[in-house]
């Protein structure tokens, strides 16, 4: 209950500053005729995409525990391929203050299993901005928060980022969202609120968390001393309460520094003992970022970011999954007993199958682009290093783009780790993946 008077109480609070007499004395609004007739000029309606095809190799570790547990029997699985097959439709149409919009991605691809193919609806919103200080969304959309490039801690209401795709859409909830936007002269040039509500039933964000709840979420936004700053909390019942703060800064015009911190309460932290047994207990954790982005005159763009995740699975909880996923597979192969098979699958499940299950990471990428005045072309190469267990994922790739709606990516991905570490232990040695994508 506490929790519930103190989200309606922020929500209050930032109403109140930004529709306070002192905040509108400070920034009336005032029509740009000619702003206005660039609006009336422009199509009402805009739609476009893009066709991929992405097949994919990957290199098998038939030593690695995820190996094991993916194809248990004797006869070793080959090295295998994948063929993917992609349609991104996106589109919106204006009309007055209302603004539709909507992005479905379809897939169709093909494995060692055969055929498969599946379409969603990843945004589908109607937007009303009945003037360019007021919005309100009601829909599926992606509220992605954070100042991360690869992790965001403070992305309380949205899917998780694939850390090796981090600049890739991500698929929305369903919520009413507005956004509402001052401006002043001094030190405080911006001020902007938005709240959120997210539903969950048992059709409804049916996948957020724990159904029949109505979550309030929040995020306060300052562009202060030339800093950009956000204050951001979740409440509800779906998931346990939370509550972050990031920023992001140019040191000068080419170094960018920024950083995240959340505290998540109630947090239901996993541990693993060597038979395979799952205990939790539950507690505040805090996660964090700190990175930087850096572009030299040579057009070359460094990223680092290192990301505590204070839920994570510790280390000795790791290699004691992992030894007993072996173990469990050198049983079932000399007695059939499939038992404790089953078991450490379901115990990867919550553990470390998930994105980042550890404790500390460090994600480096550097790209060139157009190096050696090669038109079009931009090499990069990224890692993710887990710190705890110093094993590491290694991705040098190759992205030519010889016309505007064209593009080819060459990546190849390394995993590389000892015996019981997080990347040693994957089903995977490497992955060779290209990418084509045609724009429309």
């Amino acid at each position: 209950m506490r929790k519930t008077l103190f989200a309606v109480s922020i929500y209050v609070a930032g109403l109140f500053m930004i529709f306070s007499p002192g905040a509108r004395g400070q920034d009336e609004y005032q029509f740009d005729m000619a702003e206005i007739e660039k609006e009336i000029e422009k199509k009402p309606y805009n739609f476009g995409g893009f066709l991929e095809f992405r097949p994919v190799y990957f290199g098998h570790d038939r030593d690695a525990a995820f190996y094991r547990l993916k194809f248990p029997d004797k006869n070793e699985e080959p090295d295998r391929e994948q063929y993917n097959f992609g349609l991104r439709l996106e589109g919106s149409y204006q009309k007055s203050i209302a603004n539709l919009y909507f992005r479905t991605e379809s897939g169709l691809w093909h494995d060692f299993r055969g055929w498969d193919s599946e379409t969603v609806l990843h945004e589908g919103l109607v937007s009303l901005k009945p003037n360019p200080r007021h919005t309100l969304d009601i829909g599926k959309k992606a509220v992605q928060w954070g100042k991360g490039y690869a992790f965001n801690p403070v992305a309380f209401i949205a899917r998780p980022k694939d850390p090796d795709n981090p600049a890739e859409a991500l698929e929305g909830f369903f919520v009413i969202a507005a956004d509402l936007i001052r401006s002043f002269d001094g030190p405080l040039q911006t001020l902007a609120f938005t709240p959120v509500i997210l539903p969950v039933t048992e059709s409804v964000n049916d996948d957020f968390g724990e159904s029949d709840h109505i979550n309030l979420a929040a995020k306060l936004y300052l562009l202060l001393w030339d800093t950009d700053i956000d204050l951001i909390f979740f409440a509800g019942e779906s998931r346990t309460a939370r509550y972050g703060v990031d920023f992001a800064r140019n040191i000068t015009t080419n170094f960018e520094i920024h950083a995240e911190m959340a505290l998540i309460t109630d947090f239901d932290k996993k541990s693993i003992n060597t038979q395979g047994n799952l205990s939790s207990e539950e507690s505040d954790i805090m996660q964090a970022l700190i990175g930087i982005r850096y572009l030299t005159t040579d057009d070359i763009t460094f990223i680092a970011e290192y990301y505590h995740n204070g839920g994570g699975i510790e280390a000795q909880d790791a290699e004691n999954f992992y030894k007993f996923a072996n173990q469990a597979h050198d049983i079932s192969l000399i007695s059939g007993d499939e038992a404790p098979l089953t078991q450490a699958a379901r115990l990867s499940q919550n553990t470390l199958s998930a994105v980042q299950p550890m404790r500390d990471y460090l994600y480096l990428r550097a790209s060139w682009k157009e190096p050696f005045d090669i038109l079009y072309f931009t090499p990069a190469v990224t890692s993710i290093i887990n710190l705890n267990d110093q094993s590491l994922s290694l991705t040098p790739e190759f992205v030519y783009s010889p016309k505007t709606n064209l593009e080819f990516r060459l990546r190849n991905t390394f995993l590389i780790g000892a015996e019981n570490t997080e990347y040693g232990e994957k089903q995977n040695d490497y992955k060779l993946e290209l990418r084509i994508r045609y724009h429309f």
